[in-house]
């Protein structure tokens, strides 16, 4: 029965070996079922999270996941509304990352609000003048459309496209598609820069604050900005996963290579404006509220100068250099090299703009404040990675993923 699930032409591995590592990854996604009611019954005193911080682990990881997320939106931007015909055969994997990972962003958010059939009054008794009213909005929007784009791919399934109303279907709807991916484009950039706004707006943590445009500090185009660019990084990390795990080659390098060449320019001009952003920030807006660049470094381990550096020099200086260059990026363990430290480098900054925002004192009397997540948190924040791993999964094994898959493995 399973065999007749897999898409025509495909080889995996047999059900039981498949069953046993979904299993496995499974008693981890009960753990964090388990920490996740804890936080819903309890109350969120199931955390370490306190007045000093009100954001913490599970915050870094919805800020992260929709970061790495950005490469649906980016992907299929390139693929839909620009019309870079040779992405369609890393599309379909690029929907499929930013569904779990959109839904994993919901999911964190529904733990973090403590008391989720409260949920529905951010909707409802919205708050006009907040960014996370807009968040909130944006967020839930674009799922529905990576939800959209997600239907088509699972009614290509073997036996559900056997059926005429959902061949049909899947095909009508890969006829519209562009508009859906200009409008999830449009909701994902707004979310985006809103996330980065709150942290912009903060006046009370000079460490975050920036000036800006308008109404838009800097935060909100760099947040944007940095999902764009490093998102396909992240596609990328998994796509080379799945060839290492499979053995096999699922996508042309044509393919990968225009993808990381397009992530490598992204990546160069978001640095560019990084580095610029940081410099005014450290000689003008810093000075401005009486603070110093040395006063948002700490001298232990965990908010040292050297995250700033790894930040911008070795996961984007290097990973941008090695993109945009043709021989360097043709080079197969440089490429795996960029886009590893491309992921690290988005998620670094989103740890940053979270737990060092809140940890940097903004008072003499101040003093910086350390902050050792609970097991509940840990167990929540890894809830999403096990999730994801099974959807995943269970995508690739039953559902035509990787058009090329088939034409590179014939023999």
């Amino acid at each position: 029965m399973d065999s007749a699930l897999i898409p025509k032409g495909a080889k995996r591995c047999s059900f039981p070996v498949f069953a046993l590592g979904i299993a496995v990854v499974g008693v981890v996604l009960l753990w964090g079922v388990y920490a996740m009611g804890l936080c819903w019954f309890k109350g969120l005193n199931q955390t370490n999270m306190d007045d000093y911080y009100g954001f913490a682990l599970w915050i870094w990881a919805d800020l992260a996941v929709i970061a790495i997320g950005g490469g649906a939106f980016f992907t299929g931007l390139l693929r839909y509304v620009f019309g870079i015909d040779e992405l369609k055969n890393i599309i379909n994997l690029a929907v499929v990352i930013g569904f779990i990972c959109y839904s994993s962003a919901l999911l964190i958010l529904a733990i973090d609000v403590g008391q989720p059939l409260r949920s529905w009054f951010i909707f409802w008794h919205a708050n006009v003048h907040s960014m996370l009213t807009e968040v909130a909005f944006c967020l839930s929007l674009y799922f529905s459309v990576l939800t959209i784009e997600f239907v088509p791919l699972i009614l290509e399934n073997k036996q559900l496209d056997k059926v005429p109303f959902f061949h049909n279907l899947g095909h009508n709807m890969h006829g519209v598609m562009a508009v859906f991916a200009a409008t999830g484009a449009f909701l994902s950039c707004f979310h985006q820069g809103s996330l980065g706004g709150v942290a912009g707006v903060m006046y009370g943590r000079p460490f975050a604050f920036r000036e800006g445009l308008l109404v838009w500090p800097w935060t909100f185009f760099l947040f944007t900005w940095s999902a764009a660019a490093y998102g396909p990084c992240f596609t990328l990390c998994v796509l080379k996963m799945f060839e290492k795990i499979t053995k096999k080659k699922l996508v042309k390098d044509n393919v990968v290579h225009l993808l990381a060449k397009i992530s490598g320019w992204m990546i160069t001009t978001y640095i560019i404006a990084k580095i610029i952003d940081t410099i005014y920030w450290a000689t003008v807006t810093a000075p401005s509220q009486g603070q110093t660049f040395m006063d948002f470094y700490s001298n232990n381990p965990f908010y040292g100068v050297w995250i700033l550096v790894v930040e911008i020099v070795v996961c984007g200086i290097v990973p941008a250099v090695i993109l945009t260059n043709k021989k360097f990026r043709e080079n197969r363990k440089l490429l795996l090299t960029a886009i590893i430290l491309g992921t690290i480098g988005v998620c670094l900054n989103r740890w940053v703009m979270v737990l060092q925002v809140m940890a940097a004192p903004v008072m003499t009397f101040d003093t910086w404040a350390m902050y050792i997540p609970s097991w509940q948190e840990v167990a929540t924040t890894v809830l999403p990675v096990a999730y994801g791993v099974i959807l995943i999964a269970l995508a690739y094994r039953y559902l035509p993923v990787f058009p090329q898959e088939q034409e590179l493995n014939a023999d």
